[in-house]
């Protein structure tokens, strides 16, 4: 399956899966938090990312992990405002994806250039998001969660946890389509009022997301699913990633969101020469 989407006047297409390096402005995410923080700290990440072959840059100023609390909007918006101008003027040619559930924040971004919105709550915590995403013209990254990041480890109770996010995600997809959004990228939402089995259960039942025809993004950087059962730290969780990374190609995965640009790419080339073996 080729990936295809149409943003700023302009269509992108990728042949194989697509490596989305994160970039995280804020100061407390999990892993990076504090480190892009200044400018020229950013715009050094950003050209390392570009040097690696990322196909992607996902740009984020609040942080998600659990437990984490809202940063005020304006805040928020100021941040990703400042950055995307500065991203877009150095690399105009960049493919840059913001990682908001708000649709001023979102709209802002998008103005200055950027080519995507990734929303962690698939619409939910913002009602007009979905209206401004079908506005907006961009391609939109439907994830599912059952709650904000400060309440959606309390929230893991599901009658069918792959049955209960296919119908989250079929039911938002749709509002999409009303809505006239052109592009959706589904994502179900990996650490997102998941337990750690249930993880490795949505990644064993990848498969089960190929209803809907859409490109599956796959976030599991260096997260607690890995840590957690390997008894280490994020630091020390790249191992884990890449393998993880590589079960999630074969499963038919189309996008990873990786903190380890280069990693992820070798994944990618390794996972379709043994694709390509069996045409």
């Amino acid at each position: 399956m080729i990936l295809q989407v149409y943003s700023q006047g302009k269509l992108y297409a990728w042949k194989n899966p697509v490596v989305m390096g994160i970039v995280n402005i804020t100061d407390d995410s999990f892993f990076d938090g504090g480190r892009y923080v200044t400018e020229k700290a950013l715009l050094e990440r950003i050209e390392q990312l570009l040097d690696e072959e990322a196909d992607m840059i996902d740009l984020g100023a609040m942080s998600t992990r659990p437990g984490a609390l809202d940063l005020d909007q304006n805040t928020e918006k100021e941040k990703i405002q400042q950055a995307v101008k500065s991203i877009k003027s150095h690399f105009p040619e960049i493919f840059l994806s913001i990682d908001t559930w708000r649709s001023s924040v979102a709209k802002v971004a998008v103005n200055e250039g950027a080519n995507m919105i990734n929303d962690i709550s698939g619409g939910t915590f913002d009602p007009k998001m979905i209206p401004v995403a079908g506005q907006l013209k961009v391609p939109y990254c439907l994830m599912h969660t059952t709650g904000k990041p400060d309440k959606m480890q309390q929230q893991t109770q599901y009658k069918s946890l792959i049955g209960d996010i296919i119908r989250f995600l079929g039911t938002q997809i749709q509002r999409l389509r009303e809505a006239q959004v052109r592009d959706i990228i589904i994502d179900p939402g990996f650490g997102f009022g998941k337990t750690l089995e249930q993880n490795y259960s949505i990644l064993n039942n990848l498969e089960a997301f190929s209803t809907f025809d859409l490109p599956v993004l796959l976030g599991i950087s260096r997260k607690s699913m890995i840590y957690n059962l390997l008894r280490n730290s994020p630091a020390e969780a790249l191992n884990g990633t890449t393998v993880l990374n590589t079960i999630a190609l074969m499963k038919g995965a189309r996008i990873l969101r990786v903190h380890d640009v280069k990693e992820a790419k070798e994944c990618v080339k390794i996972v379709q020469n043994l694709k390509s073996l069996n045409l």
